[in-house]
């Protein structure tokens, strides 16, 4: 796979077309120019490569280049080849915005030290700008459902498609998968957003107040009752209920739920006079429902009446190339939290991230984040990864998919830049269920 390029700027000859044949022989992609105005026409913020310059040139020399090159990407790599004498000012360029010097003669093993972890360094900026290019064209108000995968682009379209339906919905997925973030998207992309959306952990309310918190009561309707309350069915009047954890709901409340979901209407403890009610409701479970319902652990008649549509979020190991994308967005929102410089990762620790099987999928990822962001890179979770075979497929989906964000979804550019045949990138392509527009916003 190509590294990058390396645009190398030197204005004799013989040293230039020496040093070019080093950095070809090792599969680096080297344009060989004379002098540094002909170098800057080729560079942009977008360069996908690095800079190798001689410090001594006719015309513009490699200190006035460098100076050009940070106007217009201060993040841009350059790399000074300095005399013996001119040590000194190597070190004031250094300071000044330079990447690294490397001193004439030198051996060849040194520069491509040094060119390697520049086109690394390289890579990793223009990845992290990508993915908050991305997270930026992704946002929706407050609530993000991150992640280029197919499984994820399914359920968005989804979503889209049944949010304005009023249809009762019925999401499954691991703890810590988003199911919150999908009722949220389903409830605000909806002509329900104006009124609330209630939220109710259905295994955090203790069984003997879950009547009184659902339907309201009426002053005096039990011990301890010294005035009204409205239940949270009647509080969300208008917009959307989510019943999270739903399989752990008691089953002697489970035929007051359904009763209520039926007539959508209620009546308070203590009250005769029926309250209709227009709610759209959805419910999330981390178990198979029907399973549960078979085996009597849930009734099979509100498993029916909540099974009107159904959303299935993957957990996150079936789909490691949102990981980057969603760590970038979780350790942005650490930074802001802890007032603290956003973290950034190398390549061995981001390869950990993609290997990890995250037991507790988007949740303990974005606990990783928080931790990175806070100084703890080391507490990245490896146990349970995945084989060699899995982590290399993983690994090479999420560098195609990248790669086709910043190439707009152009086979060809895209081909060219990984270094592979146009064929080959095809076969990728339907080897990983991906689209040409993949990776784009």
């Amino acid at each position: 796979m190509n590294p990058g390029t390396v645009l190398l700027i030197d204005d004799e000859p013989h040293v230039r077309l020496a040093t070019a044949q080093s950095l070809e022989l090792e599969g680096i992609d080297t344009v060989a120019l004379d002098g540094a105005a002909a170098a800057l026409t080729r560079l942009d913020a977008d360069f996908p490569g690095i800079v190798v310059s001689d410090v001594r040139m006719p015309g513009m020399d490699g200190l006035a280049l460098l100076r050009a090159v940070s106007g217009l990407d201060p993040e841009l790599p350059v790399v000074l080849v300095t005399g013996h004498g001119d040590i000194a000012m190597a070190v004031q360029a250094i300071r000044d915005g330079a990447y690294d010097f490397i001193e004439k003669p030198f051996h060849t093993e040194r520069l491509l030290d040094i060119v390697r972890r520049a086109l690394d360094k390289r890579r990793l900026t223009l990845e992290n700008r990508q993915l908050r290019r991305e997270l930026a064209a992704t946002r929706d108000g407050d609530v993000l459902l991150l992640g280029r995968s197919p499984g994820i682009q399914r359920l968005r379209a989804a979503i889209d498609n049944l949010a304005d339906t009023g249809a009762d919905v019925l999401i499954e997925g691991e703890t810590g998968s988003g199911k919150e973030v999908v009722a949220r998207l389903l409830h605000q992309r909806s002509q329900r957003r104006e009124h609330a959306f209630v939220a109710l952990n259905c295994g955090a309310i203790p069984e003997t107040i879950f009547e009184s918190e659902l339907f309201g009561h009426e002053a005096g309707a039990f011990t301890g009752a010294a005035g009204k309350r409205i239940g949270k069915l009647e509080y969300a009047q208008g917009g959307t209920v989510f019943f999270d954890e739903i399989e752990s709901m008691p089953l002697a409340l489970q035929v007051k739920v359904l009763r209520a979901l039926q007539e959508r209407a209620i009546e308070r403890l203590g009250s005769n006079r029926p309250i209709q009610l227009d709610i759209r409701v959805v419910a999330a479970t981390k178990v198979d429902l029907r399973q549960a319902a078979q085996q009597g652990r849930f009734r099979e008649d509100l498993y029916y009446r909540l099974n009107v549509i159904k959303l299935e979020i993957p957990p996150l190991r079936e789909r490691r190339e949102d990981i980057p994308l969603l760590f970038q967005h979780f350790v942005q929102k650490a930074s802001e939290r802890y007032r603290r410089p956003p973290a950034e990762l190398d390549s061995e620790q981001l390869s950990a991230l993609m290997a990890a099987q995250w037991p507790g999928n988007v949740r303990e990822l974005a606990n990783a984040a928080e931790r990175c962001v806070l100084g703890q890179t080391g507490q990245v979770p490896v146990t349970g990864a995945s084989s060699l075979p899995e982590q290399v497929a993983a690994f090479e989906r999420t560098v195609i998919t990248q790669a086709l964000a910043r190439h707009d979804g152009n086979v060809v550019a895209t081909a060219d830049a990984l270094g592979v045949p146009r064929k080959t990138l095809y076969d990728k392509l339907k080897k990983y269920g991906l689209r040409r527009d993949e990776g784009t916003p």
